[in-house]
């Protein structure tokens, strides 16, 4: 389109106001301005809108058609921004986020009926991946990611960090014993993940190694660069996929797993779960962020899904 919106509003106004001068005073425009844009709006339509004369102005034919056709752009125009502004202060549409099954159940479904309270016009779709997605190619508006973050195309929002622990059900422990060292715990039942293969490494270390803790390393995730190395590698009995699995493995007492307190932290407050090898446990902690697309401000239902789900995530 040729024609600017600004030319546009210039020429509705001369129009209503009566004179360049008085439509200069309305826009806050100069009076040269405001005639130069009168002028190149013509220039580009290449007809006469308006005759000019020293005391009046007068609409030709075709600025009389025209004015008709720029009132109802800039009506459209100025309705378009109000939508918006509405759609800021009453967020509504589709919301898609997706997380890893366990953070979805333990700390995004147990929230998502006081949000549709608060939000009754949003329409949410949860999905979940073990993986990390695109989000562009899976329609994604938030995913939260466990974990170092790897892709700096994303914005991100923390919500926390999760601590990581090894445990193992009461009814386990009084089957096989609970082992003290790792020897011992070598020649138990561990449940492990399919993928990825640093799952698989426990924030377990030897005793009386390591205990100096180095700065803290941000490749790492924040963890430190010993505790990094002092990860123990584990030959998992049987694996799967989710978090989740592993939990309910866990909680059947099937043998002992490495999981985050984000999905423990009941079980081991009820004693389902059992915390084993602590005098070996290295404090490691996964960050936890809402991460997002933004080339532009916020839609209104994305930040307030933001706002809320960080509100009520306590890691």
């Amino acid at each position: 389109m040729k024609t600017s919106t600004d030319e546009l509003l210039v020429f509705v106004t001369v129009i209503d106001s009566g004179s360049i001068t008085a439509a200069a005073e309305k826009l806050g425009q100069t009076v040269s301005g405001v005639s130069r844009a009168l002028t190149r709006l013509e220039r580009k339509l290449d007809t006469a809108l308006v005759r000019r004369t020293t005391r009046r102005l007068h609409l030709t034919e075709e600025g009389d058609a025209f004015l008709g056709r720029a009132r109802a752009i800039l009506d459209a125009l100025e309705e378009a921004e109000e939508s918006v502004a509405r759609g800021r202060e009453r967020p509504s549409g589709r919301l898609r986020v997706d997380a890893a099954s366990p953070f979805m159940l333990h700390c995004v479904a147990p929230h998502m009926t006081a949000f549709s309270a608060l939000y009754p016009e949003i329409r949410l779709e949860l999905t979940s991946n073990e993986r990390i997605v695109d989000l562009l190619e899976h329609k994604v508006d938030i995913a939260i990611r466990i974990g170092a973050l790897q892709d700096s195309t994303l914005h991100a929002r923390a919500l926390g960090s999760s601590r990581l622990r090894v445990l193992a059900s009461p009814a386990y422990l009084a089957e096989h014993g609970e082992p003290a060292t790792l020897d011992a715990l070598h020649a138990h039942r561990l449940i492990g993940f399919t993928a990825p293969e640093h799952l698989n490494r426990w924030p377990l270390r030897e005793g009386g190694r390591g205990k100096r803790r180095s700065k803290s390393d941000g490749k790492n995730g924040g963890k430190t660069r010993e505790d990094a190395a002092a990860r123990l590698k584990i030959e998992p009995s049987i694996t799967a996929s989710s978090g989740e699995t592993l939990r309910q493995l866990a909680l059947s007492g099937w043998g002992i797993a490495c999981l985050a307190d984000f999905m423990t932290a009941a079980d081991v407050h009820d004693k389902r779960l059992v915390p084993i090898l602590a005098n070996l446990h290295v404090d490691e902690r996964q960050p936890v962020n809402a991460v997002y697309y933004q080339s532009a401000p916020l839609t209104g239902r994305v930040q307030c899904f933001l706002d809320f789900i960080a509100a009520r995530v306590r890691l």
